[in-house]
This record gives structure tokens, sequence and C-alpha cells, in this order.
């Protein structure tokens, strides 16, 4: 049974564009719990008060969670076969995510290339940009992925 989860090298086309689904709502528990994990105790992220006092005037998710959400809503597409992510790139906070925000993402496929040491594995370089429920651009960044050839058997 072939697995939809995930890609190999030959079905990644340059130029392709895909978005991803489902997109996610932003939960306060979910925000609180990855600045405990982070250990990142800005109280413009954990404390209501604090943050209505801001320019912001409301709590704003720790943008490295709207970084880690983006990546995660890319991976059934993009590394879901992945032998590794290479490195991330440019990674741009473009606006303010709050409390309650929806973020989708969508990607680009930037380049693929077959591994020149490897033939067993290629690169595809991608950029994911993450927007909010109001189709506002909230971030991008660009990654290069490390993933398998189709193997002759499946």
């Amino acid at each position: 049974m072939e697995s939809s989860y995930g890609r190999n090298l030959e079905e990644f086309q340059t130029g392709e564009k895909i978005i991803h689904e489902p997109a996610k709502t932003i939960t306060e528990s979910d925000n609180n719990l990855f600045c405990l994990l982070t250990m990142n105790h800005h109280p413009l992220h954990i404390d209501k008060n604090y943050a209505e006092g801001t320019e912001f005037g409301r709590q704003v998710v720790v943008g490295t969670l709207v970084f880690s959400l983006a990546v995660g809503l890319s991976v059934r597409d993009i590394s879901g076969k992945a032998i590794a992510n290479l490195d991330y790139e440019k990674v741009q906070h473009i606006a303010p995510v709050f409390i309650g925000d929806t973020i989708r993402a969508e990607s680009e496929i930037l380049n693929v290339r077959r591994s020149r040491s490897k033939p067993d594995r290629g690169i595809v370089q991608v950029k994911t940009s993450a927007y909010n429920q109001k189709d506002q651009l909230v971030l991008t960044f660009i990654r290069s992925v490390l993933i398998p050839v189709r193997m002759s058997s499946e």
C-alpha cells in the first residue's frame, strides 16, 4: 500500500506551489505550553496585563511557535519522507500573530536536484509562507530537505 505521507524526489517540480491543509488555530494553551517548553518567559507572550500595555494591545504568540507550526503544516507534503532537514534560512516574521489566529501555510518548490555523491537521494529547496485567517502574510522561510529517490521496487 502506497503511503500518501510525503514524497520522493521525483515527485517535486521546481516552481510547483503547494497549499498545506489543514490550518491550525493557535490557542492560549498552545502559546503558554510552547513558552514553558522553550523557556521563553517574555511577558509579551505570557502576561495578558503586560501585553495590553504594549503597542500590540494584547498577547503576541511567540514567533518560534509560528515558525514551528508552519514547518509542521508542511511536513505531509514536503518532508514526510525526508532523510533530514539540512538547513533553514531567511526566517522572516512579517506580522504579529495573536491568540485565536488561524495559521495556514503554502510552499513553493524553488529547486530540486539529485545528490552528486549519493544517487539514492536529492535536495529540495522550498520556500514556505504562513498566513493568518485574514490572508495576511505573517512568516516566510526557506529550507533545504534531503529527500530519497523512489526505489525501483516501489
